[in-house]
């Protein structure tokens, strides 16, 4: 008897590696004899299309012979193939499949049916055709396999995040019939998974204390079941999208999920965004969602995240149970590895003993393959592991409340420590956004006044659902923030400009409604689309095309016929603007007062009634920097923190500054900046009576590569925390670097406006479309425009037009009006042509008593009968408890409270006294109300 070998530890490791190995040794490893017997397919056909065609259209083509080794494309085109089997009758008993492998993401057809996903990057390289090949069954057969002439993720340049490759070729490198042993498969599962097991981990795994999963679950998940989650129309982005379009994300996919499934989601999915409000508790907690799932914090650049399981709690107070999976993926694929690292790393062990193994190709698409659910069935009781079960989300959840009692608490919002470029990249995208989220809001409010004032309007609902649908679509994680391809960026920009074109014919529709029955020739109706009264200069249309300022005022939510003539001034100070000897020149409307240099820049923000200086001295405002921009790798995605080391102030010429309009309502300056050897900007500083800010508006002409341009306002103000607007609120950040905490936040995002304030003054900053943002020290900073070259290598290039303004402010910023003054500015009051006379006399629909609560939105309920039923949505903006009035001049029959989704709240009657309904708030609470309205005469 042959004496027993001394095994050597690293030898027999690497044996058994090579032997699963499916790049070694294949012609005599396990992994090579995973399939027997093959033949060819009988017979393989194609053609290619650049459309995207249906199945029924496409196997009607003109199908010419094609082989092994041709290639098509190019990319973004799509090949079909007509693949004819016979299977060799001694097959008979076997599991045959189809083997295919080729460039691009494939589609099995199957009998007129979309049956599986074929790609290589996704490891799915063959299609079961019989698990067993019986006597009876027929041995030839027709598939198509559709196959779209892109990778997984995208179809980049070398690069998976580089600009995609237009002339890029695809090939077929097989297409077989094939024996599979499924004995061979088992065997292999299993020897990688004790291979796992065998390997400076499993010793670490004994010596650490690990929670096991003792999951109670309800349901397993079985082979081909769905599990709706998510909750909302797309896997959004978590900080750009307005409240309001927060909310319809969740409105449209909870109902959609409810239509097509049966049931809501009740948790959250969002695996894969660039950070998350702090409003979303509130949110998910209206829309029926208790708890909430992601994992990219794990991509934190600075700090660790400190849990992946806990409470998170908003800006409001409301709470959801939040879970991120240990295992920092939601793309694993079974290994024993990644199974202990999700007990391993879990950091509320102790506190919770169940936690999420995310498996599948989860980015791009793709799923699970066999082999990855077979590995996990075999840990489902193995020794020295995790015991882990194939389950729901559901499940997972009811099991983590189970042992929520130890849980810890996370405050605020969830800032992903990376990407910060996206609030920047693809300015263009961000202003359809802004603009397209005003116009739903516009539409809805008129359309909804129609309704109540006339018979005959019929509310535009299923025009309305088509273009939010849209706009929703476009604030997908990688759309909205630019990190798109071109391709993507041109379809996004489409869909925008079909919101404006529908929207501004919706609008006139319904302006022509609320005109209807006046007597006399065509007029102009101005409309103010904001719960306060507002009186501002407006540029109204004259005969011939020419326009002139008149000051309007409108009451809140409500129009007012237009000034038939030219307005004297009004009593208030008019602009006053001179131009000195050295070419500076001074803007003043008596409530500030503005001095531009000779360049541009602004020399002094003065607060008239009290003198109070607002820039720094020895500095200038509205300076114009650029700065290097080259991330590590994420190109369209990142800007670094070293980026702040490369600072180069952009220096205008002196004498190229000049008075605009000349003072009255409006007084202006305007200037030409060179920006680099490329780029230029013009601006125009415009100070119109009675307004307590000033505007900056401006137009580049961008031609750069991997640079990055703000505009800075060093404030004459002290204070160790700036305050920025999020979704229905606002929030306060570090102007400090006192810890690594503080130091990642050195680009932030923001929404309409961003304030520095100090005991009895403040200095706030406003926009109309931009997004990042950030205060270091006393220095209040907008970016504008970046540069990124992957994945779209024409990102941001070409023109751009956008406003930001300036408004110094005494006392706090909720009692000086920032909040209101940037609703103005987003907002801005439409002079709408009527068909026939606008009415004689002003008229308001709603109104708040209180300035700390804003009414958002009204629009029609989506079950609502003939339109007689609205829906209010209004939020506390101050960070404060209030009770206030809502007033309305509609003729409410019944108010009742609701939730996000619309459905009553069975104590939430509200009576009505003299048209007014008491409401009371707490702080950056957000509350719906339906009113059921009476019908209008006919």
């Amino acid at each position: 008897m042959a004496a027993p070998a001394l095994k050597h530890w690293r030898t027999t490791l690497e044996r058994v590696e090579k032997f699963v190995s499916p790049l070694y040794f294949t012609d005599c490893n396990l992994h090579g004899r995973l399939f027997g017997d093959s033949c060819p397919v009988a017979a393989l056909s194609s053609f290619q299309t650049p459309e995207r065609l249906p199945y029924q259209e496409a196997v009607r083509q003109e199908f010419r012979p094609a082989q092994i080794g041709d290639s098509f494309g190019p990319t973004w085109w799509t090949c079909w193939f007509r693949v004819e089997l016979t299977i060799p009758e001694a097959w008979v008993g076997q599991e045959v499949h189809l083997r295919w492998e080729s460039d691009g993401e494939g589609l099995v057809w199957r009998d007129g049916e979309p049956v599986q996903g074929l790609t290589k990057e996704g490891e799915k390289t063959s299609y079961v055709l019989t698990d067993r090949l019986e006597e009876g069954d027929p041995r030839s057969l027709t598939l198509y396999v559709e196959v779209a002439c892109n990778g997984l993720l995208g179809a980049g340049k070398g690069s998976m995040i580089a600009a995609p490759d237009p002339e890029k070729m695809f090939q077929v490198s097989r297409a077989e019939l094939a024996v599979f042993r499924r004995d061979v498969h088992r065997l292999l599962v299993d020897l990688e998974l004790l291979l796992g097991i065998a390997k400076a981990q499993q010793l670490e795994w004994v010596k650490s204390h690990y929670p096991g999963l003792h999951a109670r679950l309800q349901e397993f998940a079985c082979r081909g079941q769905f599990v709706p989650v998510g909750g909302t129309w797309v896997e959004m982005d978590g900080n750009l999208p307005s409240g309001e379009a927060m909310v319809r994300q969740f409105l449209q996919g909870q109902n959609f999920f409810l239509q097509e499934f049966g049931k809501m989601c009740s948790e959250f999915w969002l695996p894969d965004t660039f950070g998350y409000s702090a409003q979303l508790p509130q949110i998910m907690r209206s829309c029926g969602i208790r708890h909430f799932l992601t994992q990219k914090l794990s991509w934190n650049l600075v700090n660790s995240f400190p849990h992946h399981t806990f409470f998170w709690e908003g800006l409001d107070g409301s709470r959801v149970l939040a879970h991120f999976p240990p295992g920092d993926s939601y793309g694993m694929q079974g290994s024993v590895e990644e199974v202990l690292k999700t007990v391993v790393k879990n950091r509320d062990k102790g506190r919770t003993n169940h936690s999420a193994f995310l498996f599948g190709f989860g980015d791009g698409g793709g799923g699970p393959t066999q082999t990855m659910v077979d590995r996990l069935k075999r840990l489902h009781n193995t020794d020295g592991l995790p015991r882990v079960q194939l389950s729901s989300p559901g499940r997972l959840f009811s099991a983590l409340e189970t042992d929520s009692g130890q849980l810890c608490t996370w405050v605020g919002e969830l800032f992903l420590e990376l990407h910060n470029g996206t609030y920047t990249t693809h300015a263009q995208i961000k202003k359809g956004n802004r603009e397209c989220e005003r116009i739903l809001h516009d539409v809805e409010l008129l359309s909804s006044l129609a309704v109540a004032r006339s018979a005959q309007f019929l509310y535009p609902a299923a025009q309305l659902q088509d273009l939010w649908r849209l706009l929703l679509l476009n604030q997908f994680h990688d759309v909205v923030t630019g990190s798109c391809i071109e391709l993507v960026a041109e379809e996004a920009m489409c869909h925008y400009e079909d919101i404006r074109a529908h929207g501004n014919t919706l609008l006139s529709a319904a302006a022509a409604a609320l005109c209807a029955g006046e007597p006399g020739p065509e007029g102009l109706l101005i409309v103010n689309t904001l719960p306060w009264k507002r009186t501002e200069v407006l540029a109204l249309p004259r005969p011939g095309g020419a326009h002139s300022l008149a000051l309007v005022t409108v009451p809140s939510m409500g129009y007012a016929p237009a000034p038939t003539s030219l307005q004297p001034l009004p009593p208030q100070q008019p602009v006053f603007v001179v131009q000195e000897a050295d070419s500076s020149v001074t803007l003043d409307n008596g409530i500030i007062r503005v001095t531009l240099d000779p360049t541009g820049c602004l020399t002094s923000l003065v607060l008239v009634a009290s003198g109070r200086e607002a820039i720094a001295e020895g500095t200038v405002g509205n300076q114009f920097v650029l700065f290097d921009d080259v991330p590590l790798y994420w190109d369209a995605w990142d800007v670094m923190d070293y980026h702040l080391e490369t600072r180069k102030p952009v220096r205008g010429q002196a004498g190229t500054l000049a008075v605009g309009i000349e003072g009255g309502m409006r007084g202006s300056a305007w200037f030409l900046l060179q920006i680099g050897a490329n780029s230029r900007l013009s601006q125009e500083v415009v100070l119109d009576v009675g307004c307590p800010y000033v505007r900056f508006h401006t137009e580049v002409h961008w031609h750069e590569a991997h640079k990055f341009l703000k505009v800075e306002f060093p404030a004459r103000v002290r204070s160790p925390q700036a305050t920025y607007e999020v979704q229905f609120g606002h929030l306060q950040r570090p102007t400090h670097h006192n810890t690594s905490w503080d130091w990642a936040r050195f680009e932030v995002w923001a929404h309409r406006w961003m304030d520095l304030s100090e005991h009895g003054f403040g200095l706030a900053l406003l926009n109309d479309c931009k997004y990042g943002a950030s205060v270091r020290g006393n220095v209040l900073s907008l970016s504008l425009l970046r540069a990124p070259k992957a994945p779209d290598a024409t990102a941001d290039m070409g023109r751009h037009e956008f406003t930001y303004a300036l408004m110094p402010h005494k006392g706090s910023f909720q009692d000086a009006g920032v909040i209101p003054a940037a609703y103005s500015l987003n907002f801005p009051l439409l002079a709408l042509p009527a068909p026939g006379p606008a009415p004689a006399a002003a008229w308001s629909a709603f109104s708040v008593s209180s300035p700390a609560v804003v009414l958002e939105t009204v629009k029609q309920a989506e079950t609502s009968p003939q339109g007689s039923t609205l829906v209010l949505r209004l939020y506390e903006a101050h960070g404060s408890h209030v009770d206030c009035w809502l007033h309305t001049s509609l003729p409410v029959q019944e108010a009742v409270l609701c939730d996000l989704l619309e459905r009553r709240d069975p104590a939430g009657h509200l009576p009505l006294q003299d048209d007014r309904l008491k409401l009371t708030f707490s702080p950056f609470q957000v509350q719906s109300l339906l009113l059921v309205l009476q019908p209008p005469p006919n």
